[in-house]
């Protein structure tokens, strides 16, 4: 009776209700809040370790508003550390260093 669907190939569906908690965190004054950003916070953090494993839609919704402020904004600083780490491996081996 419902369908069951992995969380990507439900993405198009619940694109309203990412974008509607970007709304809620412009409304809670962070403005830089993006529905790209959010929807990668949700596959590496809230889905990660089923995001091949099929969900209902209803199931798909509830996670993204359960989302909160405090486990994006991890995720934000998590991937900014990641990429700075990147970014220095690659300034070392430019440089020929170890």
């Amino acid at each position: 009776m419902y369908e069951l669907k992995t969380v990507n190939e439900w993405k198009a569906e619940v694109m309203p209700a990412v974008i509607s908690k970007k709304d809620e965190f412009h409304l809670l004054g962070y403005e830089k809040a993006s529905a790209a950003d959010i929807w990668s916070c949700m596959e590496k953090k809230v889905w990660k370790k089923d995001a091949e494993k099929p969900k209902r839609l209803y199931e798909v919704v509830a996670d993204i508003m359960q989302l909160n402020i405090s486990v994006y904004m991890g995720y934000l600083t998590m991937s900014v550390y990641e990429e700075d780490e990147d970014l220095m491996a690659s300034i070392a081996a430019i440089n020929g260093q170890s």
